[in-house]
């Protein structure tokens, strides 16, 4: 009897060391600052931070690199970066919130609260309602419309009109298409159902309670802050310094920036059933809420295959990963790409904020720190994502090569160079402008009045469009020609921005 005591004691001894060990993984301990600091050369990236979170502790906030390319300051766990499509979580937890509340059912038709709202199919809308907003169940196509919703002249109203003249490209609820402009609506039915703006709501219900001091809720407020990153985009593999996109037209899409700092608050709330500091902020069932799936997305593309369905709650991607539950999200915004991860059964959240817009680094590091904390495998995800990205550039690049050759040789359009100029209208977006030089065309934009677009002949009907915004592309553009008249051209932008083609007549 003695014995079997004597080994209970040591046994219990021992399980109180083991508890009291530090369980942080040997990556994030040891090689974590090595790998950030090295790979944030290799991608070309001015600066990141990042910040896990693990049993309802920060284990980690920090920055690294520089905030502009054009500055020595540091990122530091305080500095702000916009965080795009990240945004979309607050805005579904803030309309589930009000469910919650009963002021609101997320079933209600969206003409309940916007009786003016209008979709090309009067049945759609008369049926759309909040859940189809927030779970991208709209019928447009993903990103259909961006181009013109990203128009920063335009008042919410006018986008609102426009919005009903898109034909979606399926039916009611019967495809995944992710549509930025669904938050818009999710927005401003959360400031009808409220009665307060959509930024007094996340500041006052999320932000202050949460001590997410440094948060701000729109883009126009970010040059105004301190400690803030740049936008930055790589040109033909050279970093470029660009603007900050005006991008509060959609800003329950896309409009917040944040710091790991603040964001690691976030997380905390996130994975302790609402909780942050001691006191319950937002309700549990709010939460849960926006993590059922309500859309199917299709099966899951891993490069190690250890993940099958991908689905989509209200703001929010949901996977599984070695019999894991994930809920995520990325936010790709001009000039920043980042991401947040939540894994609720380890208690393990993980952000990373970037500020380019052409890397996977973002999503590699974070997949690294999660195998790290599952206990798996090292792999290096990072060249992974890198080959596969320099594989694309070298084929853009090719191609982009052989168009210049192809200028080079002073192929001749269809009709005198003179024809193309004029007056062109798409009845949704509005008028652009096209007018002629000795050898070649330029585009002015009636509501982009800061973008143009060189276009340089490839030959026949079709020219090489170079966008003054990066972030708009380079894209082959055609125009229509009969009885050797100019009749309209079919304009593109960057599949990034908008995949949707746009038809403008000459007049």
């Amino acid at each position: 009897m003695k014995k079997l005591i004597l080994l209970a004691i040591l046994f219990s001894s021992t399980g109180l060391v083991l508890f009291g060990q530090d369980s942080t993984p040997a990556f994030i301990k040891d090689s974590l600052d090595i790998f950030i600091n090295r790979e944030i050369q290799h991608w070309k990236i001015p600066g990141v931070a990042i910040a896990i979170v693990k049993d309802g502790k920060v284990v980690i906030t920090k920055g690294y690199g520089q905030q502009s390319i054009t500055r020595k300051d540091k990122v530091d766990e305080n500095t702000l970066f916009m965080i795009g499509s990240n945004t979309k979580a607050f805005t579904s937890t803030l309309l589930s919130w009000l469910q919650y509340d009963k002021k609101c059912s997320l079933d209600d038709k969206i003409i309940k609260w916007l009786p003016d709202f209008i979709m090309k199919d009067p049945w759609a809308t008369k049926e759309l309602n909040i859940t189809d907003v927030l779970c991208h169940h709209t019928g447009m196509g993903t990103w259909q419309g961006d181009f013109i919703f990203s128009a920063p002249d335009l008042s919410k109203a006018q986008l609102f009109d426009r919005f009903g003249m898109l034909t979606p490209l399926y039916g009611l609820r019967s495809k995944y298409g992710y549509s930025n402009f669904g938050y818009l609506i999710a927005g401003e039915c959360i400031e009808r159902i409220s009665g307060e703006s959509w930024e007094s709501n996340i500041k006052n219900r999320i932000f202050n309670p949460l001590q997410m001091n440094r948060s701000i809720a729109l883009c126009a407020e970010m040059p105004l802050q301190q400690n803030i990153s740049a936008a930055h985009t790589l040109i033909s593999d050279t970093l470029k310094l660009i603007p900050y996109w005006k991008t509060d037209g959609l800003a329950p899409a896309g409009s917040v920036s944040s710091s790991v700092s603040d964001m690691s608050h976030w997380l905390i709330c996130q994975l302790d059933s609402g909780r942050y500091g001691g006191k319950q902020v937002i309700p549990f069932p709010v939460i849960q809420e926006t993590r059922n799936p309500n859309s199917i997305i299709g099966h899951s593309w891993f490069p190690f295959n250890r993940t099958h369905y991908s689905l989509y709650g209200l703001g929010w991607d949901l996977m599984d990963y070695e019999g894991r539950e994930i809920i995520s999200h990325t936010g790709e915004i001009s000039g920043f790409v980042t991401s947040v991860t939540l894994l609720p059964e380890e208690k393990l959240g993980v952000i990373v904020l970037t500020n380019t817009d052409q890397n996977y680094f973002h999503e590699s590091l974070k997949w690294m720190i999660v195998d790290a904390y599952l206990n798996l495998p090292y792999r290096n995800y990072s060249n992974f994502f890198f080959e596969d990205l320099e594989t694309d550039s070298e084929r853009r690049l090719s191609r982009y090569k052989a168009q210049k050759d192809t200028i080079a040789m002073h192929n001749k359009p269809l009709t005198d160079l003179k024809s193309f100029a004029g007056h062109y209208i798409n009845p949704v977006y509005g008028y652009i402008d096209i007018l002629s030089t000795i050898e070649y065309l330029t585009m002015t934009f009636e509501h982009h009045p800061d973008l143009c677009g060189k276009l340089e002949c490839l030959g026949g009907n079709r020219f090489l469009c170079t966008y003054s915004d990066p972030i708009y592309g380079i894209k082959v553009i055609s125009f229509k020609i009969e009885n050797d008249k100019v009749k309209s051209m079919k304009l593109r932008v960057a599949d990034f921005v908008d995949f949707t083609e746009y038809e403008f007549v000459k007049q």
